[in-house]
């Protein structure tokens, strides 16, 4: 069944769709009056629900049944990734979404060979933040992961105050044998406790870099005995998460 995030809570079990949402409910999957679909309020709050009235401007879905099923990790999971070349940013948000994580980070990092271009910025968040949507729905999410503005490395390292745990994936420690870390961490942690991963990009996280996340409160942590490109590693790090959370258990 079809799953879309709406801008508004329901109001007297009446869910409003539109934009996007209305044309692909109408000229994507070329619904009518009576098919049902699955309605996800800001609040995280799902629904299955029936058409009700079709316009020009908008979709009225009738609340047929609440659901209260969570399909969300326990814990917040925040990724924060190294500007990486080409669209592997928009490979990491749409997979990391569909294995659960929260947020997402890019900054930009002493070894990124991609600039930031602020001209471009408002659609490139756009797209990435669509990215994410549509991730969410096709994976049964609850929630929309946010997708903040490109930072510097600094800024980052002033936002890592906001969470409770902060790991830094660092090649050195997968070749000297470092496999403790993040099981360790993820022990600790308690649900609704958040957790900041930091990625670097291609090339990896560079020494005064590694220095300054140490001193800012960041363990560093290997992702086992093999070398994962910059996409590959965030994904891991989730798929490791999800495992411990909610298989495992």
């Amino acid at each position: 069944m079809q799953r879309y995030f709406v801008k508004q809570e329901a109001i007297d079990d009446h869910f409003f769709i539109d934009e996007e949402d209305r044309h692909h409910i109408v000229k994507v999957m070329r619904m009518q009056k009576g098919d049902q679909i699955i309605c996800v309020d800001p609040k995280g709050k799902q629904a299955v629900c029936r058409l009700a009235e079709i316009t020009d401007s908008s979709v009225v879905a009738d609340v047929v049944q609440w659901d209260d099923g969570i399909s969300e990790l326990p814990i917040s999971i925040t990724i924060a990734s190294g500007l990486p070349k080409g669209d592997k940013l928009e490979w990491i948000i749409q997979k990391g979404t569909e294995l659960g994580a929260h947020q997402f980070i890019p900054f930009a990092a002493a070894r990124s060979i991609v600039k930031w271009d602020e001209k471009k910025s408002t659609k490139k968040i756009e797209r990435w933040q669509k990215i994410a949507k549509e991730a969410a729905e096709q994976s049964h999410r609850s929630f929309m992961p946010e997708i903040i503005s490109p930072m510097s490395f600094k800024e980052m390292l002033e936002k890592s105050n906001e969470y409770h745990y902060k790991l830094a994936a660092y090649e050195e420690e997968s070749r000297n044998g470092e496999t403790s870390v993040l099981s360790s961490t993820l022990q600790k942690m308690n649900k609704g406790e958040s957790l900041l991963l930091v990625f670097g990009p291609e090339g990896g996280l560079a020494e005064e870099e590694v220095k300054q996340l140490k001193d800012h409160g960041f363990r560093l942590c290997g992702l086992g005995p093999r070398i994962l490109r910059t996409e590959t590693a965030p994904l891991y790090s989730l798929a490791a998460i999800s495992y411990h959370f909610e298989l495992l258990r």
